[in-house]
């Protein structure tokens, strides 16, 4: 499994402020709806209904926040990154504001978890994060998460 195949170029985005962690899944639900017809609704109430069960927010201002959703053909994911940080309720206390938020159909079992794992090794580089940050243009931003993994993996 690659990022390359999660993240599309369009379902990276830079966005300057959002005041809260409900906007910032809408958001996402938003992008997921235009990078991959989602139904925006359906995906932001998803994000909301498991970060209900505990937060998703990792540590050193990343979150990855992720749902299964019915009907979903495929694993896929989209990435944001916040100019300004947004309290989220992490467990280091600490705003985020890297965000890769992954959707997953209902029955994809432990390919979810892969994908999951997969993102997680990726956004604790502090290397790959520390270009994230440093990079405002969402194709560069897709290139950086993208050639991360596949020229580690070789």
């Amino acid at each position: 499994m690659e990022l390359s195949k999660l993240l599309s170029v369009g379902a990276v985005r830079v966005v300057g402020q959002l005041t809260s962690k409900k906007r910032l899944f809408q958001e996402l639900g938003e992008m997921a709806s235009q990078a991959y017809r989602l139904n925006a609704a359906v995906a932001t109430d998803g994000l909301q209904e498991r970060e209900s069960l505990g937060p998703t927010g990792v540590g050193h201002g990343i979150a990855l926040p992720h749902a299964r959703l019915e009907e979903l053909p495929g694993i896929v994911g989209v990435f944001l990154r916040l100019e300004k940080p947004l309290d989220y309720d992490s467990v280091d206390r600490q705003p985020v504001d890297l965000v890769f938020g992954l959707f997953a159909p209902k029955d994809s079992g432990v390919d979810h978890l892969k994908a999951l794992a997969l993102v997680s090794r990726t956004m604790r580089d502090p290397a790959i994060c520390a270009k994230l940050r440093a990079n405002t243009d969402p194709a560069k931003l897709h290139a950086i998460l993208t050639e991360a993994r596949s020229t580690q993996a070789a």
